[in-house]
């Protein structure tokens, strides 16, 4: 990224997007991951602007999918949703379906964590099915925990718990550790919610996320685990545990300026 300035901005070196906007766009996911967003959006700002410069459609539409793709990290959903919307649009516009697929699994998870699951949906599905047909298995893992979390606030808690299971395993099976954090706390988002709650499960699985998130730096991961951790142990009776994991979720995601999620946490303080 810092090697190419100038016009080298522009270039592609055989590849279908400008490697500057492609090196700017895993770098923007990763720092979503680690949680630090104020880097992740100027560095994601600069990426839409050097694409729009350039005009260049795939590099465009990789641009505002990564911006959106760290505000709905952060909880901005309003703002997701807004450079999501203009990633798939773009990618339908252009026909690029394996763009468009990853791009509406994106989307279609801001509009599930918004309220609008029945628009998210279909679009959670589709991603899954493009996946599957385009033999792109390094996202398989990812897409069914995404769609596991929207069946999951659908309340169809065992089609939740299924995919959740799944993505689980195939994550182990492909070595993505990162990814294997989501799911487990997918797992026991969904066990947690079952009638009656399988809540052994459910602590185990939060806990191999949250030792999974620690390792790899993925703060919003680990806030999220304390969070869901203060929730069942709130469930469980047990309102030491809920209160001290609940407040260091709510003092991580103040850190890391998510209020959305902070909303979430402040209730039960």
């Amino acid at each position: 990224m810092e090697t190419l300035q100038g016009d080298l901005i522009r270039e592609r070196f055989g590849d279908t997007g400008l490697v500057s906007v492609l090196s700017r766009i895993y770098l923007v996911r990763s720092l979503a991951e680690l949680g630090e967003f104020a880097e992740g959006i100027a560095r994601g700002q600069e990426t839409v602007r050097i694409a729009e410069t350039v005009d260049h459609p795939l590099s465009l539409t990789g641009a505002y999918f990564v911006l959106g793709f760290v505000y709905l990290r952060q909880g901005d959903l309003e703002k997701a949703i807004s450079f999501l919307e203009r990633a798939c649009g773009l990618a339908q516009t252009w026909n690029i379906p394996p763009a468009y697929w990853g791009m509406a699994t994106q989307l279609g998870n801001a509009y599930v964590l918004s309220g609008r699951v029945a628009n998210g949906l279909p679009l959670l599905e589709l991603g899954v099915e493009g996946t599957v047909t385009m033999g792109e298995r390094v996202a398989y893992g990812p897409r069914i925990t995404y769609l596991s979390e929207a069946f999951r606030l659908a309340n169809r808690i065992e089609d939740a718990t299924r995919l959740a299971n799944e993505a689980v395993a195939f994550c182990r099976d492909h070595q993505q550790r990162a990814n294997e954090a989501w799911a487990l706390r997918a797992v026991a988002e969904s066990v947690s919610r079952r009638d009656p709650p399988d809540t052994g499960a459910a602590e185990s699985c939060y806990r191999q996320a949250l030792a999974l998130g620690d390792e790899l730096g993925m703060r919003p991961l680990v806030a999220h685990c304390h969070l869901g951790l203060g929730s069942l142990y709130r469930r469980l009776d047990k309102p030491q545990q809920a209160g001290e994991h609940t407040a260091i979720a709510a003092a991580m995601y103040r850190e890391m300026q998510m209020p959305f999620w902070l909303e979430q946490a402040q209730p039960a303080t």
